[in-house]
């Protein structure tokens, strides 16, 4: 097959699948200067959009395609960008020698832990998944409680519970990472039941709705291939002799012999941090960024990057990513922007606020929103512990309850207020999406000054770049904390930690930061214990 860039499409011409189909097999045949029977079939590899004239907007495809004479064609359209497609299917490793005696544990169930037990599981490693949440039916049901009545479970909540932090997001696959796994990932996803097209669009993502349903089809696969699920499995231990790993305490009183565990824990497991620490395995504080969510009209977004195109079939809702660079020395940028999305509770800890954001597949909701953050350094947090960054981010989130009316509403502003300095006493044009409730207040009693006056800057910068960016009635909910984790839990280059047989992972660990780069990290801490051990067998 070869691999064509650079296909331009005008967007009138990809309303349906069948339109674009034809529309691009004209172009293809065009480009190459073929007979239409040359060309024998062809599939989409990448697909874009180029919004930059916004009189003229287009799709940007690269495409593989099937045809006769092909060494012909790449000779003579070399200086055209055509190349051979290249094979990227996932290449399993080569199973070690060294023999488990005992089944590999993986404790937690986000992307790193999901996809590490996918990969073990398919290999013949029958690994065993502990979870502290509950399976995302449970899960979803406990989290629309605490969203009605403000009821928190510790335990089943937008943090923790299948699929992890990023099941109750807008469900992006996008990442900044070029791994050869990337496209296992998304393929494993499809087969799952996500639609097909994450595998070509370019900023691709699944949306909370229909992650929900793949997290559970992933998860019967695991039990299909000899794996084991445990929910309501919080690690409470860790069992160490000299230097090595020998089990775990589940629940503070089950005792579970184990010699190799996959640490894929997440960002917000305080309380695992603190375990590992006092029992001296090596960590670190991190950078990581705190903020607050910003909403705006999802048609105030569509016309800034869409002009009169806005509302195409085809084109969606439209997003947006921006960044800023203060003279103070601080970054601002935009984080997780969820088009047609909701603002949503996501608390682990009692008396403490969080936000995050969530879009379905559809991304037809009336606000756009995003995160708006400053990033923050070790020597912010007042102290060199490595456990200083969590200390950091509850201060602000426990403030934040505070000004909320401890309820777990948050605490809101509008922009023009936050611009002005002055508290918001009435909502504006844009309807607030957060449950349980919002107390309209003043965010700088929430957050560090420097983050106040670098995002008041950001603001303006913003505004520059699609109007309307700062306008007075858009809506700040405060605080979001859990963009990142606060620490790295060290690890060498085969993914092992101070304490043999534990292996950190995912973004938890500090590893990676979103779906895509934690999937993929737990692929590869998984093809590290493959790489070492032989498959696992009960006669062992």
């Amino acid at each position: 097959m070869i691999r064509i860039p650079n296909l331009k499409l005008e967007i009138k011409k990809a309303k349906s699948s069948a339109a674009e189909k034809e529309a691009l097999k004209n172009v293809i045949l065009s480009k190459l200067k073929v007979n239409p029977k040359d060309l024998l079939a062809f599939t989409i590899f990448k697909k874009s959009i180029d919004a930059r004239k916004k009189n003229a907007i287009v799709y940007i495809y690269t495409v593989d395609a099937s045809l006769k004479n092909e060494a012909a064609i790449l000779k003579k359209g070399c200086k055209s960008g055509l190349t051979p497609s290249p094979d990227l299917s996932y290449h399993a490793v080569t199973p070690g020698s060294a023999t488990l005696d005992l089944r590999p544990v993986i404790i937690g169930m986000g992307p790193a832990g999901l996809f590490a037990g996918l990969i073990l599981a398919r290999n013949g490693y029958a690994p065993i998944i502990l979870e502290r949440g509950d399976e995302v039916t449970i899960r979803s049901a406990k989290i629309d409680t605490f969203w009605q009545t403000g009821e928190l479970d510790p335990e089943s909540n937008v943090q923790f519970g299948e699929g992890g932090a990023g099941t109750f997001s807008d469900g992006k696959l996008t990442t900044l990472i070029n791994d050869p796994r990337c496209r296992s990932i998304l393929e494993a996803f499809i087969e799952a039941g996500a639609p097909e097209e994450i595998l070509y669009l370019s900023k691709p993502h699944i949306g909370t709705d229909l992650l929900r349903e793949t997290v559970q089809t992933l998860r019967q696969e695991i039990i299909n291939n000899g794996g084991e699920v445990r929910f309501r499995a919080r690690v409470t231990d860790f069992l160490i002799q000299n230097n090595q790993l020998t089990g775990l305490i589940i629940n503070d009183y089950e005792k579970l012999d184990c010699r190799v565990a996959l640490l894929g824990i997440g960002h917000s497991a305080r309380d695992t941090f603190a375990t590992l620490y006092d029992r001296g395995v090596t960590m670190t504080p991190k950078a990581f960024s705190i903020g607050v969510r910003i909403e705006h009209p999802q048609s105030l977004i569509d016309s800034a990057q869409y002009g009169s195109a806005a509302g195409t079939t085809g084109l969606g809702a439209a997003d947006y990513k921006l960044s800023y660079h203060s003279p103070n020395g601080r970054s601002a940028y935009t984080f997780c922007m969820c088009p047609g999305g909701y603002v949503v509770a996501a608390a682990s800890e009692a008396n403490g606020v969080v936000t995050n954001g969530m879009s379905e597949h559809r991304r037809d909701g009336e606000n756009a929103n995003a995160a708006l953050l400053v990033g923050v350094q070790p020597e912010d947090f007042g102290d060199d512990h490595p456990l200083a960054g969590v200390a950091f981010q509850r201060q602000w989130e426990t403030r934040a309850f505070a000004l909320g009316g401890r309820n777990y509403h948050a605490p809101a502003q509008l922009v023009g207020d936050f611009l002005a300095d002055r508290p918001s006493t009435n909502w504006g044009s844009v309807k607030p999406t957060y449950t349980p409730g919002l107390n309209l207040t003043e965010l700088k009693d929430c957050l560090p000054d420097y983050v106040v006056a670098t995002m008041k800057e950001a603001l303006l910068h913003f505004d520059q770049k699609i109007k309307g960016f700062a306008m007075a009635d858009s809506i700040m909910t405060g605080v979001e904390t859990r963009s990142s984790s606060p620490i790295r839990i060290n690890r060498n280059n085969d993914h092992v930690a101070n304490i043999s047989g534990l292996y950190p992972m995912g973004e938890g660990a500090g590893y990676a930061g979103g779906i895509m780069s934690s999937a993929v990290d737990g692929v590869k801490t998984a093809e590290k214990i493959i790489q070492q051990y032989a498959r696992f067998s009960s006669e062992n």
